[in-house]
């Protein structure tokens, strides 16, 4: 499947982050195409007939079609790819990393990307300091989460173990997004040892926002 493979992406978005790190894990080739998000390029025809939520990420796929969803994207990678592997081997410890993962994917990231905060501000007339303070707060309350898990016996690292996998693609880009926002991460010290193990690794530093060809 090399060079099958084209992710549309914007350089910010953290869901367009996760399946970078993905694919840079197991080293499988990709291309790139890009949706300004501020620009609202993921609302043209096109892509929209791709994808009909006109979000970010999507993959298309030659012979296939068209993957959405960052997470359902990430565990397409992990079965159609061999090591290594993004989700460890023991039904419990999958569990555990796809919860983590969860924490960041299904309950912090959606009610702070750009969406949400445009209509807080342009539907709703929230003040671009209310919005940034919703966003911490939501930001803030994962993270606890996230903090309070990682103490637990399972954790090496990383997330789970010795090795990158789900629940650090996730936990890294939100992390990012917690820096725009003006949080102080030094209340998560064991969140901060995590992302110092991944930021060492070239799949994860080549994934990074400013690294990507659109990124200004």
């Amino acid at each position: 499947m090399t060079g099958d493979l084209l992710l549309h992406g914007y350089f910010r978005s953290s869901a367009a982050w996760r399946v970078r790190i993905a694919l840079n894990l197991k080293g499988v080739p990709y291309a790139q195409a890009f949706r300004h998000l501020r620009r609202g390029e993921q609302s043209a025809p096109d892509y929209l007939a791709q994808n009909p939520q006109g979000l970010v990420p999507a993959l298309d796929v030659a012979g296939r079609g068209t993957l959405t969803q960052s997470l359902a994207i990430v565990e397409w990678i992990e079965e159609s790819f061999p090591g290594p592997a993004l989700l460890p081997g023991a039904p419990w410890a999958r569990a555990r990393v796809r919860a983590l993962a969860g924490i960041i994917a299904c309950d912090v990231h959606p009610i702070q990307n750009l969406r949400v905060l445009v209509y807080l501000k342009r539907d709703l007339g929230a003040g671009q300091p209310a919005v940034d303070a919703f966003a911490r707060h939501w930001i803030s309350l994962g993270l606890d989460a996230v903090e309070a898990r990682l103490a637990e016996a399972e954790t090496g690292a990383f997330c789970h173990g010795d090795a990158p996998g789900m629940a650090d693609l996730c936990l890294v880009p939100q992390l990012g997004n917690a820096r725009r926002f003006g949080l102080d991460l030094a209340r998560w010290p064991r969140v901060l040892r995590v992302e110092a193990a991944c930021a060492a690794l070239p799949a994860f530093a080549e994934a990074a926002p400013e690294r990507q060809p659109d990124a200004e």
